[in-house]
């Protein structure tokens, strides 16, 4: 579903992310560990293309990402056949990013009906069956002024969910919530694991959410991959010295 073939990203002379190879397979919950700096935001900016490779490749299901094909070649991807991928890949970012000018249920159709060419008709209906997947039935005319940061970041959710992706992208998505309000996202999150095949990337700081949902994780430090595993392999017996380092640190913060 996605390949990262020996892919260098760096800003300036700061390499974050070192000729990285790795892979993830259709309906995977593969969740990134790793101390701030260690690249795990970057895989998602890059899948989103948000930011550029400097060498290697991405795929997704196949196709090359920021690249695109020409005879034998990969040559820089133009901007359509990038608009073209991007409907593949959904992402929920740690801020909220709904537009506050609209309602909720604008907020969930305007790219099904923008982008996907949906009905407005098909895409209200499918925005209520979301609202009602992530506890918001009865919002759907609320502005996001009138919502707490939780009823948010569900909204945000639904909204990604909309566009039917086949891989959801999740940056960090409780890091911006007070903590009361971080169990109710979650719960959404493992009831969308636990109910669809879609394929999840997951960037959190949340290890028991990390060991609920994934069935891979990989803990990441300079831009490598130190060690990957189960959920039960990594969090509770690490291999690698800096796995157990970081996970002691965390774990003792929560």
């Amino acid at each position: 579903m996605i390949r990262f073939d020996k892919v260098v990203k760096q800003f300036g002379d700061h390499v974050v992310l070192d000729h990285l190879d790795f892979e993830v397979a259709r309906g995977d919950r593969v969740t990134l560990i790793g101390p701030s700096g260690s690249g795990k935001t970057t895989i998602l900016r890059l899948l989103m293309t948000l930011e550029k490779v400097n060498d290697g490749v991405v795929w997704v299901e196949g196709e090359p990402l920021s690249h695109q094909r020409k005879g034998e070649r990969l040559v820089p991807a133009s901007e359509k056949y990038l608009r073209t991928m991007r409907k593949r890949i959904g992402m929920v970012f740690q801020q909220f990013n709904l537009f506050p000018n609209m309602t909720v249920v604008e907020n969930i159709t305007e790219a099904p009906i923008h982008v996907l060419g949906q009905s407005k008709e098909s895409a209200v209906r499918r925005a209520r069956e979301l609202l009602e997947l992530v506890g918001l039935a009865e919002k759907e005319n609320a502005h996001p002024n009138q919502l707490s940061g939780g009823q948010q970041q569900r909204v945000a959710i639904a909204r990604a969910l909309a566009m039917d992706p086949d891989i959801l992208l999740l940056d960090e998505v409780t890091s911006a919530l007070d903590p009361e309000l971080v169990a109710d996202v979650l719960d959404v999150l493992r009831q969308i694991a636990r109910d669809t095949d879609i394929t999840m990337l997951i960037v959190t700081h949340e290890m028991k959410f990390a060991k609920d949902v994934s069935n891979r994780v990989l803990m990441f430090d300079k831009g490598k991959i130190v060690e990957e595993g189960t959920p039960e392999q990594i969090f509770t017996a690490p291999e690698h010295e800096r796995t157990s380092r970081f996970l002691k640190a965390v774990l003792a913060a929560e």
